[in-house]
């Protein structure tokens, strides 16, 4: 397993999705969802989430760690950096940080914080030097990436909690632990989405015998 980091080209021609009503009020319910992007996920239904954790590629004990860390990195970034806007996002406890700070000096000074966080094994450090984003351009980037799991999800259901997606200013993150073909067929997805300007794939790549040994949950 290994962690790889590519930026793909944007097609040309965007993908129209065509929803299931089902998918529709899903896609409403990840706007707003995403909306609240950088916040510590809140709390759904018992059922929920043992679905949840139970198709997860990561083990529980991962999922247990990534939440701390997103919590704990949550914290740092309100009391340390009120000035900034950091989305803090930890998967198999590598961290993607996402958003807008004032100058290089702010961007290193948060990256060098969470490599100090407990069980944190690397960081993404994606934030830009630039003015803090709108809330106009922030709601956009939640629509963008409710369109990129819908599109997913019309190709391949099974996926649905599999891989995750970051949308910031137009640039779409996915993040999970897949195969190279999920990789590449996620990758193309989202590429093809209306509005995405880049795509960027930070995954744990599985071959194929790990993911059937995961699938028997062995």
């Amino acid at each position: 397993m290994s962690r790889f980091l590519e930026v793909l080209n944007v097609h040309n021609i965007h993908r129209k999705v065509s929803l299931h009503p089902t998918l529709k009020r899903a896609l409403l319910f990840s706007v707003l969802a995403l909306s609240l992007q950088g916040c510590v996920e809140m709390a759904v239904g018992t059922a929920v989430v043992a679905t949840m954790v139970a198709t997860d590629r990561r083990t529980v004990g991962a999922q247990t760690e990534d939440a701390a860390i997103m919590l704990k990195g949550a914290n740092k970034i309100a009391s340390n950096y009120p000035d900034a806007h950091v989305n803090v996002n930890s998967f198999n406890r590598k961290v993607l940080l996402t958003g807008e700070v004032k100058d290089e000096a702010a961007k290193q000074a948060i990256e060098r914080e969470f490599a100090t966080i407990e069980a944190v094994q690397s960081v993404a450090n994606e934030i830009e030097i630039n003015f803090l984003s709108s809330y106009t351009s922030r709601a956009n980037d939640a629509l963008i990436g409710a369109k990129v799991k819908a599109s997913i999800v019309n190709e391949r259901r099974d996926l649905l909690n599999v891989v995750k997606v970051i949308t910031e200013n137009g640039a779409v993150f996915l993040v999970g632990r897949v195969t190279q073909s999920e990789g590449a067929f996620v990758g193309d997805i989202a590429a093809g989405v209306a509005g995405v300007k880049k795509v960027v794939k930070i995954f744990d790549y599985l071959s194929e015998e790990e993911l059937s040994r995961i699938n028997k949950g062995l």
